[in-house]
């Protein structure tokens, strides 16, 4: 594997809270051990981190979105440098790289918003009244 520039924010290369609020690849716990920080062989864990990174700073749907993009595209760029015995795998690869993607496309909204709302934002269903 050679080299590898990804994209992140200014942020993630200098904050001192990087390593306490990114982890790997998936939710951490026991959701963690189920999806790996590698993909066949290639290891994309960077990736995650910066992702996570992106969630912990964001403030906007268009954050998110970002976020989700530059992970993907962060998965890509590692993929396509890596040149091993196995990059025969990397269209596989690949693939599994936009599972990756659309899972937190479509399934990231709770990690992305969870404290990032005032308490005031939220009523219980017997307070919320629905016209």
């Amino acid at each position: 594997m050679r080299d590898t520039k990804l994209f992140a924010p200014g942020s993630f290369w200098n904050d001192p809270r990087v390593d306490e609020v990114t982890g790997g690849c998936g939710p951490g716990r026991v959701g963690g051990w189920f999806i790996p920080d590698t993909i066949w062989g290639v290891s994309i864990s960077k990736a995650c981190k910066i992702h996570d990174w992106m969630y912990f700073i964001g403030i906007s749907k268009e954050d998110k979105e970002e976020a989700d993009r530059v992970f993907l595209n962060n998965i890509l760029r590692l993929i396509n440098a890596y040149n091993g015995w196995s990059s025969f795998l990397n269209g596989l690869r690949r693939y599994r790289a936009v599972t990756y993607y659309n899972a937190v496309r479509y399934f990231g909204g709770p990690a992305f918003w969870n404290d990032k709302n005032k308490d005031e934002d939220f009523k219980t269903s017997t307070e919320a009244k629905i016209k």
